[in-house]
């Protein structure tokens, strides 16, 4: 998604909002869900918009991103590698060091109450990184 000039002065929420509009579909219904349970989950999140069009949650570091694809709406933790994930929803970008994804699929039921705790697991470790 090319950046016009009416969006560059649109703010980052604004952006995702937009963006969960135009995708019309199951995927903009996904990412507005899990933009959802990252607020909820940690309510001082901060929302960008990076990389030509991704929406990215950040405190104190990237949290998260939500990127949309055809088949697939792909959350992508920075520090993924980093983080326990006793109930495996990490099941995608596996092998890498440092990121770790989970990839919905049309019709993918979200455990919630896991998502929450990744987030709060991630903005924990982002802040224990700051505080060094």
């Amino acid at each position: 998604m090319k950046q016009t000039r009416s969006q560059e002065t649109k703010s980052p929420s604004q952006l995702i909002d937009a963006r969960i509009q135009e995708l019309g579909d199951w995927r903009g219904e996904m990412l507005s869900r899990l933009r959802s349970l990252v607020k909820q989950a940690d309510p001082e999140v901060v929302e960008e918009w990076k990389w030509r069009g991704v929406p990215v949650w950040s405190h104190d570091g990237l949290i998260c991103t939500g990127e949309t694809y055809k088949n697939v709406v792909k959350m992508t933790f920075a520090k993924g590698a980093s983080l326990k994930d006793p109930s495996r929803l990490f099941n995608s970008s596996l092998e890498g060091n440092t990121r770790r994804a989970i990839d919905f699929h049309e019709g993918d039921k979200i455990n919630e109450n896991a998502l929450k705790a990744l987030v709060r697991a991630a903005v924990s470790l982002n802040k224990a990184n700051a505080n060094k």
